[in-house]
C-alpha cells in the first residue's frame, strides 16, 4: 500500500514536470518516474520524457510499448510516436482504459511482447501501475513463472485493487 502511495505522490510530481520549469527527476533512465527493470531485456516505467527517450535509445532499446491512452489526464506525451520514430524506435501504443483493462487489451500486449522478448523493450504507461498489473499477468500466464518470483516486482509499484486485482488475477 505504501508503494502505491508513492507511485501517486510521484505521479502529480512527473505532472508538475510536465507543466512547470520544475524539474524533479534527471534524463538518465534511473531518473524516469516509476522506472523498474525486470530483466536484462524488459524495463518498465512511468511516462518518460523526450530527453529520456534519447537515454532509452542509447542504452539499447528497439521498442517502447505504450499502455496509456493520449490525454492530459495521462500525463501523455504528444508527440510520441512522431519522436520514437525519428529515434529510429519502435512504437507500438496499445491504449488500456485505467477503469477497465481487458482480457483483449491483454491478447494486444502478449502479441506485442512475445516476438520481441530477445530484444531490449521498453514497456511504460502514465504511471507504471498498468503496465507492472500487464508484466505480472504475463510472467504468470505467458512465462509460467512462480508467484514468489513475480509479486515483489508488481508491489515496488503497487498493490493492485478493484478492477485491476481481477486482472492479474485472470490466468488465460
Amino acid at each position: 500500500m505504501l508503494n502505491t502511495i508513492k507511485t501517486v505522490i510521484g505521479f502529480i510530481g512527473a505532472s508538475i514536470e510536465k507543466y512547470t520549469p520544475l524539474k524533479f527527476s534527471g534524463d538518465s533512465i534511473e531518473g524516469i518516474y516509476n522506472y523498474h527493470p525486470i530483466t536484462e531485456n524488459i524495463a518498465t516505467s512511468g511516462q518518460p520524457t523526450e530527453a529520456q527517450f534519447n537515454a532509452i535509445k542509447m542504452a539499447g532499446y528497439k521498442t517502447i510499448i505504450n499502455l496509456a491512452p493520449v490525454s492530459v489526464l495521462e500525463n501523455s506525451l504528444r508527440t510520441e510516436r512522431e519522436l520514437l520514430n525519428e529515434l529510429g524506435l519502435k512504437y507500438i501504443h496499445i491504449p488500456v482504459d485505467f477503469k477497465n483493462p481487458t482480457s483483449n487489451d491483454f491478447g494486444k500486449f502478449c502479441d506485442a511482447l512475445t516476438p520481441r522478448r530477445d530484444q531490449k523493450v521498453w514497456v511504460h504507461c502514465a504511471a507504471n501501475m498498468r503496465v507492472s498489473a500487464f508484466i505480472y499477468r504475463y510472467r504468470s500466464v505467458v512465462l509460467d513463472e512462480p508467484e514468489h518470483s513475480i509479486k515483489s516486482d508488481l508491489e515496488k509499484i503497487w498493490t493492485p485493487v478493484g478492477v485491476w486485482n481481477a486482472f492479474i488475477s485472470n490466468k488465460r
